[in-house]
């Protein structure tokens, strides 16, 4: 029997299913999720630095989209999947190594038949705002079989 959405990221918290190769290769992780919501942690590192010596906007939105998607992901049903088709990030405050562990805190704000909407926010070790963004994503139907 498929599991839901909330089913599938609660066996990736859990160990039962192993982290996507992309946690991996980013440092990023899942720490929490609920329907509706989800949280993942960042490690930035000197690895992610653009030219200018600081984490690269790239690495930070991938930390948004992660948590904004499997907000998302949280609420589909059986045999649903979805992709992004729009994302929009806003980056508040730089962040280096020593920034400390990323913080990101993302929510469902819509979930339609066809579109899902959700936001989310991006926090330093302090509590502060570092960036936040919002995305749109298409629910995707399994084939009949």
């Amino acid at each position: 029997m498929p599991l839901d959405g909330l089913e599938q990221l609660r066996a990736l918290l859990s160990g039962a299913r192993p982290p996507p190769p992309f946690a991996e290769a980013t440092g990023i992780r899942l720490t929490e999720v609920a329907h509706g919501q989800a949280v993942f942690i960042g490690e930035p590192s000197r690895r992610y630095y653009n030219p200018q010596g600081t984490v690269h906007g790239g690495w930070i939105a991938g930390l948004l989209d992660s948590t904004m998607g499997c907000a998302v992901h949280s609420a589909l049903r059986p045999g649903q999947s979805y992709t992004t088709i729009d994302m929009t990030t806003g980056y508040v405050r730089a962040v280096v190594e020593d920034t400390g562990t990323l913080r990101c805190e993302g929510r469902l704000v819509h979930m339609g038949r066809r579109v899902a909407r959700a936001e989310g926010k991006v926090f330093d070790a302090e509590g502060r705002l570092v960036a936040h963004g919002s995305e749109t994503c298409l629910i995707l139907e399994a084939a009949p079989a």
